[in-house]
């Protein structure tokens, strides 16, 4: 079996007394891991079904899920749009969200269905069984095809691309660049696919989507190649002092979010699930923290809120407090 391997050496800080320590913190209730109640969302309302603004503009859907409308194209992201990250329906965390901003079978025409790595919470089988008719066209890091096909996608639909690939895709570019996680979806197949970012230029647009990673220096190569960057999406959930080499800290987003030259941060893998032991609006409270003081401009939308490259200021409220700024 195909193993891949991150630039750097990485652990997943599971060894015993890592393991140990987790699992006291799964007993301990003083953390609010999921909100008390309903967090707000706004239903997405495409233009047409074909038609599509040159507006360049993004739509959060919740954890990594996001709507990229570029230059005329719509690009989706890591669709988690199932109820739980979990091989089956009944176990794991469920969605803090009764409703989505827009169901996957309901999605307009969709340009390319973009994935960063094959983890349940990026890739649900359920998401894209009802959103393979919207595109014809899945781009994916090596070995996720296998999934895809699993599911009835046609093999003829799906690229699969390594770190250093660039390509172009209806008059975009795409570069398949490096991340620092892990991949796999059950007992005895981690690592045999690909995770990765990705970076997508536009004639006049730059984004970076910085899938799991932990921190390290392929942000700053990133950025050297390929930045600065109008708009960053970069994780900012999901972590832990334990297992930072493969899910940044907050304040680590907010610097490699520098290191690619990143105008605008959106910080997503968050406001869904409870995937760690941290509260689950402290990533906005760290992260927005870390931002002002390295004078960054970060975004943090409403899910299903679509944000608008060249007017981002109504987007910075502190939505996730019972009491807003």
């Amino acid at each position: 079996m195909t193993k891949y391997e991150n630039q750097i050496p990485t652990t997943a800080g599971m060894s015993i007394k890592s393991l140990t320590s987790i699992l006291r913190d799964s007993m301990r209730r003083h953390v609010e891991r999921r909100p008390s109640g309903n967090i707000p969302m706004e239903h997405y309302q495409a233009a047409t079904t074909e038609g599509v603004s040159e507006q360049s503009q993004v739509t959060w859907f919740g954890h990594s899920a996001f709507l990229l409308e570029i230059e005329g194209h719509r690009l989706l992201f890591d669709p988690m749009l199932g109820d739980r990250p979990s091989p089956v329906s009944w176990v794991g965390t469920k969605r803090f969200s009764k409703d989505l901003p827009m169901k996957p079978e309901n999605f307009p025409t969709l340009d390319a269905i973009v994935i960063s790595h094959d983890h349940y919470d990026h890739l649900d089988a359920s998401s894209i069984r009802k959103l393979k008719s919207k595109t014809d066209r899945f781009i994916v890091p090596l070995g996720v095809r296998k999934r895809l096909i699993k599911w009835g996608v046609p093999a003829s639909q799906i690229t699969e691309h390594q770190w250093g690939d660039e390509f172009s895709f209806k008059g975009l570019t795409f570069a398949c660049a490096p991340a620092r996680h892990f991949s796999g979806r059950g007992l005895f197949d981690r690592d045999s696919t690909l995770w990765c970012s990705w970076v997508i230029l536009g004639r006049e647009t730059k984004v970076f989507f910085s899938g799991d990673s932990g921190y390290g220096p392929h942000f700053k190569e990133i950025g050297s190649k390929y930045g600065p960057f109008d708009l960053t999406l970069m994780e900012c959930g999901q972590y832990d002092e334990r297992w930072s080499n493969i899910h940044m800290m907050p304040e680590e987003t907010v610097q490699a979010h520098l290191d690619v030259g990143g105008n605008v941060l959106i910080p997503i893998h968050w406001g869904a699930f409870t995937l760690a032991y941290h509260a689950w609006n402290e990533p906005a409270e760290r992260v927005t923290r870390a931002a002002r003081t390295l004078n960054v401009s970060v975004v943090t939308p409403v899910i299903g809120e679509t944000v608008a490259l060249n007017n981002v200021t109504h987007t910075t409220r502190s939505w996730w407090r019972r009491n807003q700024d």
